[in-house]
Order: C-alpha cells, then structure tokens, then sequence
C-alpha cells in the first residue's frame, strides 16, 4: 500500500472522492466512494448545475438540480476526505474529525436554504451558496478540534 500525506490525501479526493483511497490500495473503498460519487452526481445534475452557476446562469441550475439527489452528496464527499485524510494521519492524532464533519453539515443546510437566500442582493444558488457554508463549518469545527485538544492534552 502507498502511504501519502495528508495534504494529498485531501487533494486527491477533492479532485474526485475516492482517489486517494485507490492510491493507497483500499480498492474497495476508494470503487465504492468513486461509484457513489458518479451516481449522486449524474442523478442530481450536479455538473450541469455547476456549469450554469458558473455561466451566472443561477435559476437555469436551480431547474435542473435534484435537490433530493444532492442532499447526499455533501456527506459523501465530506466523509471521502476525512476517510482519506485519516489514512495519511499520525496514529495518535485526534479529533481532526470534527473540520469534515461541521463541514458536511454546514454544506448540507447551505444547500437546503440555498433556494431562499440573497446576500447583498446576488442569489448565490445551490452550488456557491453552499461552497460559502464550508467556512463556517471549518472554523466551527477547527475551533471545537482545538478546544478539546486543549482540555484533554493529558488524557
């Protein structure tokens, strides 16, 4: 098996969730992440909704995504990196989950009151308004990460 490091690891599976576990011979995991990616994606139209988002073409995407489709994904896609980032991580390193997992959650809610929100009168839509939403779920979560490091440094 290849080892990487962390950093990779996280590129790897953001670049496609699953890569970095095929890099480091966990087959199974990395053809059952890349499987559930390229479902979720086709059933949702999350790519069609990504390019009309990009083109600024923000009601187009909100018609074609399948919201129900892509309610899954951020919890995959999330749960992909921390799987990839937990194989490359130290042994004694702990709850560097908690970034990933505030991430999926704050992703997940940005994408469900995607429809209803305006900031500074733009529509951010289903594809931006949640990429917004990952950084308060990596400061909250990094912020928790830390806290508990810090109270339980001796345990």
């Amino acid at each position: 098996m290849k080892k990487m490091n962390r950093l990779e690891a996280v590129l790897w599976n953001i670049a496609f969730p699953g890569f970095s576990q095929l890099l480091m011979g966990h087959y199974i995991k990395g053809v059952l992440f890349v499987v559930l990616e390229f479902i979720m994606n086709v059933q949702s139209h999350f790519n069609q909704a990504i390019m009309y988002s990009f083109l600024g073409e923000i009601e187009k995407a909100e018609l074609v995504i399948n919201y129900q489709w892509l309610m899954f994904y951020p919890c995959v896609y999330m749960f992909s990196l921390w799987d990839g980032y937990r194989s490359a991580m130290p042994s004694d390193e702990r709850y560097s989950y908690l970034p990933f997992v505030f991430c999926a959650y704050f992703v997940t809610v940005g994408l469900m009151i995607s429809p209803k929100v305006t900031i500074f009168e733009i529509h951010p839509g289903p594809v931006f308004l949640p990429m917004l939403f990952l950084i308060p779920g990596i400061l909250i979560g990094g912020l928790i990460k830390t806290v508990l490091k810090v109270r339980f440094k001796n345990q």
